[in-house]
């Protein structure tokens, strides 16, 4: 399928989205907990690819994502974050491809833009050559993660400046994201089933962006996951694992 593509396993087909500074591997220790059960298929999305030319667009996502679906049975999406958002616009698109999705705290658009002005000084620090000091704005205002946090993101930036590149992307993915604006009455059209997934020690936008969700989509679900944020694949990886296997079944 491409070496964008990590194809593991056997079973129902799972095709998970990551986040913002993601790629393919992102999700690795959840899929490690499936992949005897389920095949589960990660891809590096469009937007963090570094082959492909600056900016990429939601539609350019969705045809990806489209591409790859149709080559399996019906997969279940799992999308985290911004891949959430694209998770949700790819069932918009083509709803017959899917069987459900697991979406992990999509940052979609509600009153106001998510980035709009507030990503100004991050564009202005891409500019400067500083994409730690960008992440760490980001973070901070838009993502709306503690000050600490995020300056503990900008440091581990500086360890691993093969990462610097991937911050103009996040840029881009949250302007993608701003440029469809409120989408919920489309969203009300997806008459598939949808697990909603969110931590609660998440920034308090996250989890009036999934109420809103809730209310909006017609077989939607929540779960909660307990003394967990924004990256419960990492942090933990076997509850998420066991909520997508439970749903996926």
């Amino acid at each position: 399928m491409g070496e964008e593509l990590i194809d593991e396993g056997r079973g129902r087909a799972i095709l998970v989205l990551h986040g913002g500074m993601g790629d393919a591997t992102s999700w690795s220790r959840v899929t490690d907990r499936l992949r005897d059960r389920f095949r589960t298929v990660r891809l590096t999305r469009r937007q963090y690819r570094p082959d492909v030319p600056r900016k990429v667009t939601m539609a350019d996502e969705v045809a990806q994502v489209r591409e790859v679906a149709a080559a399996l049975d019906h997969p279940v999406l799992v999308g985290h974050s911004s891949g959430a958002v694209l998770a949700l616009e790819a069932l918009v698109a083509d709803p017959g491809l899917y069987s459900g999705a697991v979406l992990y705290e999509p940052p979609i658009v509600l009153d106001e833009p998510l980035g709009g002005a507030k990503l100004e000084p991050a564009r202005a620090a891409i500019a400067a050559g500083k994409p730690g000091q960008a992440l760490r704005i980001f973070l901070r205002d838009v993502v709306r993660t503690g000050p600490v946090l995020a300056a503990v993101a900008g440091l581990v930036l500086t360890a691993k400046p093969e990462w610097a590149a991937r911050v103009e992307r996040q840029l881009d993915d949250n302007d993608a994201i701003d440029a469809l604006g409120n989408r919920l009455s489309a969203y009300a059209k997806i008459d598939l089933p949808v697990l909603l997934v969110g931590g609660d020690k998440s920034p308090a936008h996250l989890r009036k962006r999934l109420d809103a969700l809730r209310r909006a989509l017609p077989q939607a679900s929540r779960l909660t996951m307990h003394g967990q944020g924004h990256n419960a694949e990492r942090t933990a990886p076997a509850r998420l694992a066991e909520a997508v296997a439970k749903f996926t079944s």
